[in-house]
């Protein structure tokens, strides 16, 4: 059976510090200021969403931080594994350092096309043929962000942060006991137990990419960089993306994780984090982790869906109330 978890005290405290959301770039909607932003009622929401994930064969971790800074969790425990999720993590910890050392995310990079994994998931590995492969910084990050790719997330582990780094990184931004990230993508691939070093809760996740979108966790340029590479994610559209997709207006950033199977042929890990700015111009994040899944990534991808549309269901059914 499942466990639910009510929203921890310290953890909403932080939150509600976060609730007014800050404009980004002038192609994205206009955001609206705290006292603009109308409060919801989430208790019937959280009992469908309970009810869902009890009835799933896999656990299922859901965490909701609305415009307002209230919280829904379900399942909020710090078990699930990450996954690519990381790599949201990791591009963080990778400016913050370019920012400390006065480096431009721009800077061009030569790599040997032999010190790549061709066994790996890895989009720019197929899209670069040279032997030398040349590539800024600020485009590695694209591929790791948009596109998840394992090559440049191992390559920036292993030339610019390592893991530890990102991790302490990461502990300045949310609370240090709703995550952990200990080992790289080349090192799950060769044990895939691993997968379950690298944990977060799905309201540290939630956490964070609401932190990257309502506050200056990030210098003005790489921090916009970030945002909007997010909004570009092209991974994982069949989850949290695919019923909103049709909403004219509405901007869905995301980073997805998927995993490996376990001896007993479960899914280890398949999940999504967004954060979705509607129309209206209200906004929320959304993480949702599904492990230990007895079924297929399209059953997987049709839970996290209908969990998104659950909540749009009623965040885009409120009424916009202004002051």
């Amino acid at each position: 059976m499942n466990r639910f978890f009510a929203k921890a005290t310290v953890l909403a405290a932080i939150l509600i510090s976060m609730g007014s959301c800050v404009k980004h770039s002038s192609t994205s909607v206009k955001e609206l200021q705290a006292d603009e932003q109308p409060a919801i009622e989430l208790s019937g929401l959280r009992d469908s969403l309970r009810s869902l994930a009890d009835r799933t064969p896999g656990e299922v971790g859901i965490a909701l931080i609305t415009w307002s800074g209230d919280t829904l969790t379900v399942n909020n425990t710090d078990t699930y594994p990450l996954m690519s999720v990381f790599k949201l993590h990791q591009a963080l910890a990778v400016c913050h350092d370019f920012e400390k050392r006065g480096i431009s995310i721009d800077t061009v990079i030569s790599i040997d096309r032999q010190s790549l994994n061709p066994e790996t998931w890895s989009p720019m590995l197929k899209e670069k043929p040279e032997d030398e492969i040349r590539i800024s910084v600020r485009e590695l990050m694209q591929y790791a962000l948009t596109k998840s790719d394992n090559n440049a997330s191992n390559l920036m582990f292993d030339r610019f942060v390592p893991v530890a780094d990102v991790d302490s990184f990461i502990a300045t931004l949310v609370p240090r006991d709703g995550f952990q990230i200990r080992f790289r993508e080349s090192d799950m691939q060769k044990d895939h137990a691993l997968s379950f070093e690298n944990h977060t809760s799905p309201l540290s996740a939630a956490m964070l990419i609401k932190k990257v979108y309502a506050d200056s966790v990030l210098s003005g340029v790489n921090l916009e960089f970030v945002r909007e590479t997010l909004f570009g994610c092209a991974t994982g559209v069949d989850r949290i993306s695919l019923p909103l997709s049709e909403i004219e207006g509405i901007r869905i950033a995301h980073k997805t994780g998927s995993g490996y199977r376990d001896s007993k042929g479960r899914l280890i890990a398949y999940n999504d984090v967004a954060y979705i700015i509607l129309p209206d111009g209200r906004s929320y994040a959304l993480a949702v982790f599904v492990s230990d899944f007895e079924g297929d990534e399209k059953d997987a991808s049709e839970i996290i869906s209908e969990i998104s549309s659950k909540v749009y269901s009623l965040i885009g059914g409120t009424e916009l109330v202004t002051n």
